[in-house]
């Protein structure tokens, strides 16, 4: 499947990609005095973990139906996704525990060079969020979409570090901890990142009804199709990448039931046709007035 290509090569991007931004902020936090650089740090080597785990769950979801799991294996996706959460978490109090310690402990200023790396690395994650936050919306993935927010909260974390280092260093003597209340500003955004990457999985799990512009655009395509005079529920489930979708339609009451199966037929197959995301169909067909 092609979006399955496509989500699985950009998860290495993002596992290249933080591996070596891991790199830098640790040696340039640790060479250049800065407690929130090494933060920085922690929360990416936390999305290369993260970012192995969206590929595992991308990988398994997409597994084809069996007679064990005959609506596929797209449930793991959410499952996944709670996993990454629970690595933004970790990740955000051991950064809030140390920049704690860091603040009760007396340090030298941060390193003027470290404003250079954080500027770049600040850019860099920026464009990486959109580029797998776009990729994440073609292919209807949850755990996507929660690496895209892994870079986002990155980013986050070191525009924090970037304006606590500038007010250690433009203050001077009596704010080298400016940089450690940076990091710990950057946990608590990261907690909170935590929840709206945690929020869509838990309704994909619970299949609460939050498909309206699909079921609108199921709506208009199905009086499209011959024989089709209404459509009335329509309920969608998530699963993985695809959707399953159960329709209620309105034909003749006067006809045969061979011609109501084959309208119900006819629309299936123009629906999953036109709207690939669409993994299976249930299509329930009720009389109308003759």
């Amino acid at each position: 499947m092609e979006v399955r290509k496509e989500a699985i090569r950009v998860t290495w991007l993002s596992i290249c990609g933080n591996t070596l931004l891991a790199i830098v902020k640790g040696l340039a936090g640790f060479f250049g005095n800065s407690y929130a650089l090494i933060a920085d740090a922690i929360e990416s080597t936390s999305d290369i973990l993260s970012s192995f785990l969206v590929l595992f769950g991308l990988k398994y979801s997409t597994k084809p139906a069996d007679e064990n799991h005959p609506y596929g294996h797209g449930k793991a996706e959410p499952l996944i996704t709670f996993l990454v959460v629970g690595f933004l978490v970790a990740s955000a109090v051991v950064i809030a525990y140390q920049s704690i310690r860091h603040i009760q402990t007396p340090h030298e200023l941060p390193e003027a060079y470290t404003l250079i790396i954080l500027g770049a690395i600040i850019a860099i994650k920026e464009t990486f969020y959109r580029i797998v936050l776009n990729k994440s919306k073609k292919t209807n993935s949850s755990s996507l979409k929660a690496d895209a927010w892994h870079h986002r909260s990155d980013a986050i974390t070191s525009l924090t570090a970037f304006i606590g280092i500038s007010i250690a260093l433009i203050m001077g003597k009596g704010y080298e901890t400016a940089d450690d209340w940076a990091a710990l500003v950057a946990s608590v955004i990261i907690l909170f990142n935590s929840y709206l990457i945690f929020r869509p999985a838990l309704s994909e799990v619970m299949d609460e009804h939050v498909y309206d512009e699909l079921v609108s655009e199921i709506r208009i395509k199905s009086k499209q199709v011959p024989g089709v005079i209404d459509t009335e529920k329509c309920y969608i489930r998530k699963t993985g990448m695809m959707f399953h979708v159960d329709l209620h339609i309105v034909v003749d009451g006067a006809i045969s039931v061979k011609k109501g199966h084959d309208i119900a037929h006819d629309l299936k197959e123009t629906l999953q046709k036109q709207l690939p995301e669409i993994a299976g169909i249930l299509i329930h067909v009720e009389p109308g007035e003759e």
